[in-house]
């Protein structure tokens, strides 16, 4: 209604994906942001159409998708789990045994990446499914340490099992990373090589870029929509009451299986598209970490919302990118003796007798820049749990509200 944008008149307008005006145009201009990425057409956005930027995006839009899987079994049901590497592991390999080039030690059917993509995530959803009565018997911190089992016997599969998952430490190459009706029928969108696209030059990661961005926004769209159906209703009653959601008439074991699943077959499907994607991982890459890291754009981002699902992966797949530029910037302060040289020497060590937090090389002590990310996503979720539980997303919230009610304070 004009002028009062939070007023609705039934429940189908309320539980629309974008009930207001403001959401659909911010939808609408996001998109397009995003889809003149790989172009360089915006001013101030033309260096993510660098290679190594749209890299880095590609994975994060892959991230994407397997923190929506975590958010709908985490944010929306409730269920704490820190098996999401293990699924995503899953995923992975099953897609390397389907599409893989097969050796003579190495499993591989050559099948189409699609084939191999849902295979991935109907398998993980499959043992999410046989995993998910665990679910019903224990809850809280006993959940989240069964699910952390997940992880370690995981990895300890994928060192072993070397005609799948190649040799130790070093991993096998997956099948390549593009689009065909069928293997024999030769790719129909090619996205391992560079070339033309609506008549503009694009690297291959551009082109990996526009794919997953449609992908992902699939993804996200489904997930969105099912926190307004029966199914995603359901979930938020176990999260927020399970003993009385099954005295409404929720079945808890249903319900939490469901969840599971879905949850499962997002990680199945991330962990496949991020193998094919990259080509080689060994296995040691489906390790407690990963989970860490779906658990810090959980929280980081705010639980059991898609926008903060969204706000949350760029976060932390930005925020290596940044910590390595500033240290690569305040490095040159100190090379050049500039007036940030001193505050700069503080931070940064650069060599065996220095002092600093950050180190550039192995001798002493100091931090290694994958070290100190690990710190900063431990800090984040400590100060984003006590002062801010709704995330980036309870941020945004306060400042929209702020300025809807100013110049008043309340």
């Amino acid at each position: 209604m004009r002028g009062r944008p939070l007023l609705y008149v039934d429940y189908e307008e309320e539980q629309s994906l974008f009930p207001t005006n403001v959401q659909k145009a911010l939808v609408v201009v996001g998109a397009l942001l995003a889809l003149s990425i790989p172009f360089g057409w915006v001013p101030g956005m033309k260096f993510l159409a660098h290679p190594g930027w749209l890299q880095l995006l590609v994975i994060a839009l892959i991230f994407m998708i397997g923190a929506a899987g975590l958010n709908i079994v985490t944010g929306m049901a409730g269920q704490v789990s820190l098996g999401h590497a293990f699924f995503m592991g899953v995923g992975a390999y099953t897609t390397a045994a389907l599409s893989g080039n097969p050796t003579a030690a190495l499993w591989g059917l050559e099948l189409p990446m699609w084939l191999g993509v849902i295979a991935g995530g109907l398998v993980a959803a499959f043992l999410g499914v046989l995993i998910a009565p665990t679910a019903v018997r224990v809850r809280g911190l006993y959940l989240a340490i069964v699910t952390l089992g997940l992880v370690f016997i995981g990895q300890h599969i994928f060192r072993n099992w070397n005609q799948v998952s190649g040799i130790p430490e070093l991993g096998r190459n997956w099948g390549p990373f593009e689009l065909a009706l069928w293997s024999a029928d030769g790719p129909k969108i090619d996205l391992s090589n560079d070339g033309e696209w609506f008549g503009v030059f694009l690297p291959s990661e551009g082109k990996a870029f526009l794919f997953m961005l449609v992908v992902t926004t699939i993804f996200l769209l489904l997930a969105k929509n099912l926190a307004r159906t029966r199914i995603g209703r359901s979930f938020a009653a176990i999260r927020d009451r399970d003993i009385a959601a099954e005295v409404m008439g929720v079945n808890e074991s249903k319900a939490k299986t469901q969840a599971f699943a879905i949850s499962s077959f997002y990680a199945g499907v991330a962990g496949a598209l991020y193998a094919t994607f990259l080509g080689f991982l060994p296995p040691e890459q489906w390790s407690l970490f990963l989970s860490v890291q779906f658990i810090a754009i959980v929280l980081i981002g705010g639980a059991g919302t898609v926008i903060g699902v969204v706000l949350g992966t760029l976060f932390v797949q930005l925020l290596p990118r940044v910590v390595e530029n500033s240290t690569d910037f305040l490095s040159e302060q100190i090379a050049n003796e500039t007036l940030l040289a001193p505050v700069a020497d503080l931070v940064i060590k650069t060599g065996a007798g220095d002092f600093g937090v950050l180190s550039l090389d192995a001798a002493g002590a100091g931090l290694s820049i994958f070290q100190a990310n690990t710190v900063i996503y431990g800090l984040l979720i400590a100060v984003f749990l006590i002062f801010e539980p709704l995330g980036l997303y309870g941020i945004w919230l306060r400042v929209r509200n702020y300025w809807k009610g100013w110049p008043f304070t309340y």
